[in-house]
């Protein structure tokens, strides 16, 4: 089973992504994160997704497709893939059917969850990143997991497009770009919107119960 999962900057998309990875054996194909670990490697792509990235702006879908692209053909398994954030446009949603369809695959279920602009505002200023196994949690309602993260709470970061001003900016681009392509998708019987403002263990509860249909 392939999953979408939808959410603003903030919703949680990655926290339940690696909770579905680890619990259902998933493997998660998070754009953020594709572009992040490009630009990271200083290449020429890499300069110029940064510079995007910092100033809240999205990515092109060619470069975004491009990496999608990369990550599919090189996976050991399929039909157990996390579409973290991606697509985020009507062509990346056309480009993902027909990409999918060359390694005769398809999406079994649509997850968005549903946060308000307020919300992600209160949630971004304390989101923190470890920088050795990618776990996200918020400073100020996860004092406790941080204090005994295994990698030690020293490796928690924040990120560079962490800021309020680029997060909010990033959120208006996702409203305007990725609502179109929630509205067709909102039509398939697959599709389930979730409440992101509840607890994530009750998120979690919820997800499960589609993927032990």
């Amino acid at each position: 089973m392939n999953i979408i999962l939808f959410g603003p900057p903030g919703a949680g998309k990655g926290t339940q992504s690696q909770l579905i990875v680890k619990k259902h054996n998933y493997f998660q194909l998070s754009t953020g994160d594709l572009l992040r670990k490009e630009a990271k490697n200083k290449t020429e792509l890499g300069s110029k997704i940064e510079n995007l990235i910092s100033k809240g702006n999205f990515v092109s879908d060619e470069i975004v497709n491009q990496l999608i692209r990369q990550s599919i053909v090189n996976l050991k398994f399929r039909d157990r893939i996390i579409f973290d954030g991606y697509p985020r446009s009507i062509e990346q949603s056309k480009y993902l059917d027909e990409l999918l369809k060359e390694f005769n695959q398809k999406i079994d279920l649509v997850i968005s969850l549903s946060v308000s602009r307020e919300i992600i505002e209160k949630r971004i200023i304390g989101r923190i990143t470890c920088d050795k196994c990618n776990l996200t949690l918020n400073e100020f309602f996860n004092e406790k997991e941080i204090h005994l993260h295994p990698c030690g709470k020293d490796h928690f970061v924040k990120r560079k497009d962490d800021n309020l001003d680029t997060v909010m900016a990033r959120y208006d681009i996702y409203t305007k770009t990725t609502k179109p392509v929630l509205d067709f998708l909102s039509n398939n019987q697959n599709f389930h919107e979730i409440d992101g403002t509840l607890k994530i263990n009750d998120i979690t509860t919820k997800i499960d119960t589609f993927l032990n249909v």
